[in-house]
């Protein structure tokens, strides 16, 4: 995790009752029905600064969707149809990501694509049909570069549900938990943790790393960003309402890292998580771990089981994250008192726990390698990040690729950075074939982390006709050349 300068519920979705801990879904006051008459938006977003209270003596003023953080939920239903009417209030364009949906490359919400901005002061309508089910969300997609008053680091995010056409609810209830830190400032390097990911550092690559750092001209580390206030749902740990549990409970946990960066973990003392979906894609293989870990971007859906009476704090590994914020308090009926913290052991996150067994992927038509290389400060102080040596110009459009539809492709990437990447593929899932240095199958996701100095490999199918964007997710990587796009032949 990077050096910092300063580092100093809950939903409820049934027909009854809908208590929240800072998502709310929407009123009926901006909200149509599917029977709505023609020329009327099924949902409405509004784009505008607004302030977001974290605790009581730490309020921060941010861009947000309708004035709240997280934006509304929104529950979609798979491929019915929906209308959404995009407002921007701010003084400069933004844009609207359907994060995980594959959707048309015009209301994607990428300018790469060719997704057109919301103008400021002005409105943008679009229409789709949400695929695939699961859980999904909506962030911005503009570039921040040197400003954190812009992209990621604002609080522009919101969760999406896109409920499936048959739902077997093997649990009592559902809660949404969106991570996310405010206060955002810059710092010079750090060394980010990533011991708790499967796999070993790749010589190789650590070589390679090494070279680009000796002919960096610039030996000192680049620019990376700390924070110094942490939340889920838009409450430090212990400042919003309690998760109000039964004992017996069987409670699914739909978990959103919203980072502008960050990797973040979850833990609840004395409870264990059983994952059974990442990214909103159900995994072959549900299991029990006792941590969750996310990169930016990442979705996890877990039920836990509620058989351990008490008050608890459900937080990040990370101690000072978690005093500054990064947590909220799981209170049982009857119980009161301090939440109570306990570290669990350390644990490794291995994405092939999650994969098939024995089953091997199907053979790809064509295999497309990335090398991943840092070059130190190279841009004003900002890291400059290249892929096969190019970093992405939005002149030349340029690293890209080109795909023939219905052909199934292999991405190999070699990370000579010993940064994690949260890597993105836009419009398209696509399935683990290695990681960690194991081979795996049957595990679909739209962001996946890779370690330092590590490999993988993942398979997509080329089903969604238009440009595509591939990026990091971590805003500085994307701002300072890590992207390219897919295009169709």
């Amino acid at each position: 995790m990077p050096s910092r300068i300063a580092r100093r519920d809950f939903l409820k979705l049934s027909s009854l009752a809908a208590l929240t801990a800072g998502i709310e879904p929407f009123s009926t006051a901006n909200a149509q029905t599917a029977s709505a008459p023609m020329g009327t938006a099924d949902y409405t977003l509004r784009i505008a600064t607004g302030l977001v209270e974290l605790a009581p003596k730490h309020i921060v003023s941010t861009t947000l969707y309708n004035g709240q953080f997280p934006g509304p939920l929104l529950r979609f239903k798979e491929g019915q149809r929906v209308t959404v009417d995009l407002y921007n209030d701010t003084d400069t364009p933004e844009l609207v990501h359907w994060h995980g949906q594959m959707i048309p490359s015009d209301v994607d919400g990428a300018a790469e694509e060719g997704t057109p901005f919301v103008p400021a002061h002005g409105k943008r309508r679009v229409s789709f049909v949400p695929r695939p089910a699961g859980f999904r969300f909506y962030h911005t997609h503009v570039v921040a570069a040197g400003d954190l008053n812009r992209g990621t680091y604002t609080g522009q995010a919101g969760p999406v549900y896109i409920e499936p056409k048959n739902n077997p609810g093997a649990y009592d209830r559902e809660i949404f938990l969106v991570m996310k830190e405010f206060g955002p400032s810059f710092s010079r390097g750090g060394d980010m943790a990533m011991d708790f990911l499967a796999g070993d550092p790749i010589k190789e690559l650590q070589r390679r790393g090494k070279r680009a750092d000796e002919e960096a001209k610039e030996k000192a580390k680049g620019f990376e960003v700390g924070y110094e206030r942490f939340s889920i749902n838009g409450k430090m740990l212990g400042a919003g309402e309690p998760l109000r549990v039964k004992h017996g409970e069987r409670v699914l946990l739909h978990v959103l890292n919203a980072s502008a960066g960050e990797t973040r973990s979850l833990a609840l003392p004395g409870h264990v998580f059983r994952v059974v979906a990442l990214d909103g894609n159900p995994v072959p293989t549900p299991a029990v771990v006792p941590v969750l870990w996310l990169g930016t971007a990442e979705r996890i859906c877990a039920i836990v089981e509620m058989n351990h009476p008490g008050v608890w704090a459900l937080g990040d590994l990370d101690d000072d994250d978690r005093r500054h914020g990064m947590g909220i308090v799981v209170e049982y009926s009857g119980r009161s008192g301090k939440p109570q913290w306990v570290k669990p052991k350390p644990h490794r996150w291995d994405y092939a726990r999650f994969g098939k067994i024995t089953a091997a992927p199907a053979a790809p038509d064509e295999t497309i390698e990335m090398t991943i290389v840092k070059n130190n400060a190279a841009l004003n102080g900002f890291n400059q990040w290249t892929l096969n040596g190019e970093a992405f110009s939005m002149q030349t459009m340029k690293p890209n690729f080109t795909v023939q539809q219905g052909r199934r492709y292999r991405l190999k990437f070699r990370n000579a950075s010993d940064d994690i990447h949260p890597l993105h593929l836009h419009r398209h899932s696509f399935e683990l074939t290695q990681i960690g240095g194991k081979a795996t199958a049957g595990v679909v996701k739209d962001v996946v982390m890779l370690g330092g100095f590590q490999e993988l490999s993942c398979d997509f199918i080329a089903d969604n006709p238009g440009l595509t964007l591939f990026h990091c997710h971590q805003q500085l990587h994307m701002d300072f050349g890590f992207m390219a796009l897919f295009k169709y032949a």
